[in-house]
């Protein structure tokens, strides 16, 4: 593993280890509430009037709260373990040292695929069984296709937007390719405006604003609804390393150079 992977690896495990603690304080208190209400005889009425009806209700109360609780919990706990089954399916992070490696093998799959959809098509136009047959496919899947039409009248495996959408997959695999090749040269940049540091920090691929103290509510609400997110480990203020964060970053010190302007 390199580096990203490893974080998103220890991610994933501190996920799982807290939905599985939740789901198990869930179903422990769920099993508390139920023990307890097994222990009033069955149909037994609350006394309304007696002595008995004050702690009867509170006994009552605590074990089905108990088990409200625990269904919580382990709504709680499932939500966390589908947050750790998601790590790393979203596709390949800007982040990820090895990303252009690994789109790289994305986009020969998809070169290959499309190069085989377009020969497939080209061979059940032709009627081409014994082709289809040499290609490798299943002779019961080559009957079906040469069996009838498709749409349009027209004998094809895989209809026109099959092959439309998987080349305008190609094409954004390689603009990111691009987009990540120019970030792997990018150096990291130091700009100043006042008591305000810019740094576009390319080792860690994250754009940051250092404020030399805690900046005022304004100015965090301002950060938070450009993207910046604040970081304890990094001192600073930060969003993606981009075109766009930059763009956010040097507006917001266009705004407080302003606002010190004028003040």
């Amino acid at each position: 593993m390199n580096w990203y992977e490893e974080k998103q690896e220890a991610k994933r495990q501190r996920l799982e280890d807290r939905a599985d603690r939740l789901t198990r304080e869930g179903a422990a208190r769920v099993k508390s509430g139920f023990d307890r209400l097994s222990l009033i005889p069955f149909g037994q009425p609350i006394l309304v009037g007696h002595h008995s009806e004050k702690g009867d209700r509170s006994y009552r109360r605590k074990a089905c709260n108990s088990i409200d609780k625990g269904f919580e919990l382990q709504k709680a706990g499932g939500e966390l373990a589908a947050r750790a089954a998601s790590i790393g399916a979203a596709g390949v992070s800007s982040d990820d040292p090895d990303g252009v490696e690994k789109l790289t093998e994305q986009l020969n799959e998809r070169k290959a695929k499309q190069e085989k959809m377009a020969l497939v098509n080209k061979l059940v136009r032709k009627q081409d069984r014994e082709g289809l047959i040499a290609a490798g496919f299943a002779a019961k899947l080559v009957d079906l296709w040469l069996e009838k039409p498709s749409w349009g009248g027209k004998y094809r495996a895989y209809e026109p937007y099959e092959l439309s959408n998987n080349n305008a997959n190609i094409r954004r695999i390689e603009q990111r390719i691009k987009e990540l090749s120019a970030n792997a040269t990018r150096e990291t940049k130091v700009t100043e405006a006042g008591d305000v540091k810019l740094v576009e920090n390319a080792e860690i691929n994250r754009v940051q604003l250092i404020f030399p103290g805690k900046p005022n509510a304004e100015i965090r609400t301002l950060l938070k609804s450009r993207g910046f997110r604040w970081s304890p480990m990094e001192g600073a203020w930060q969003r993606h390393l981009n075109g766009s964060g930059v763009y956010a970053a040097k507006d917001i010190l266009h705004f407080l150079t302003k606002e010190i302007a004028t003040s």
